[in-house]
């Protein structure tokens, strides 16, 4: 695909990865529909696209609601005059031990947060995926969804929701491509190890050091470097199906 005057549509674009996705697709040239759920975010995320030279429109959308994802899908195409790429990026953390006893209690996490993260991380995924692909079926020019997935996909200590959603999206990747290729649709999915965005800026020094020092690169990774990968599963027409693990060669 190439990315110049090319639609793509990036969840949770609003800050960290999402934003460094759209800011890296625009220089390619792509226009960039925004959806995150916090506008003041989102503006900024624009105002960085139209610097980098292109086009962007935002939305408002929790991509737990299938109302709001639907709506927001149709919008996107009335503004933008189509769509030919999805991300999504969009994702929350609980995370917590399932199980813990201390001094004669026994914590569980709680069905809420098991919840929450099911419900924007996976079940989020799959509507704005099933959204897209249609959008995308009705245009005729077909596209291709990337879903981010993570290193805790192979399982994490503390992360049983986060975990099981992000190995859930990774399959759905390689389903959806099998059913979509008639469509000229692919789908794909990164992999990200430790990243440094927001999220790891708010972690103990000594923390983030301990972290760093299993990476076999011994540093963590660039939000570019993601986008970088994203870019080359859109770009790259016999790409689909497959998983790209971006984690400086580690594996959890």
């Amino acid at each position: 695909m190439d990315l110049q005057n090319k639609v793509v549509a990036i969840t949770g674009a609003g800050q960290g990865l999402g934003r460094a996705m759209a800011v890296y697709l625009a220089q390619k040239g792509a226009r960039i529909a925004v959806i995150d759920l916090n506008q003041e975010h989102m503006d900024e995320t624009k105002a960085q696209v139209e610097a980098a030279g292109s086009a962007a429109a935002t939305f408002l959308c929790n991509v737990a609601d299938e109302q709001q994802v639907e709506t927001t899908f149709s919008n996107i195409v009335s503004e933008l005059g189509g769509l030919h790429g999805l991300v999504n990026n969009a994702g929350i953390l609980r995370d917590g031990l399932m199980v813990k006893a201390k001094d004669g209690e026994i914590s569980k996490m709680s069905l809420q947060n098991w919840q929450a993260v099911i419900d924007v991380n996976l079940t989020g995924v799959f509507l704005c995926g099933r959204e897209a692909a249609v959008r995308m079926i009705e245009s005729g020019e077909g596209g291709c969804i990337i879903n981010i997935s993570s290193i805790s996909r192979a399982g994490n200590m503390g992360q049983s929701n986060y975990s099981a959603a992000k190995a859930a999206v990774a399959a759905m990747a390689v389903t959806w491509a099998k059913e979509l290729a008639r469509y000229d649709i692919r789908a794909n999915a990164v992999a990200p190890g430790f990243i440094a965005t927001e999220m790891t800026a708010g972690m103990k020094p000594e923390a983030l050091a301990k972290m760093t020092a299993g990476i076999p690169a011994k540093r963590m990774g660039e939000p570019q470097e993601i986008a970088q990968a994203i870019a080359f599963l859109l770009e790259n027409d016999y790409m689909s199906g497959r998983v790209v693990e971006v984690d400086g060669g580690l594996r959890i």
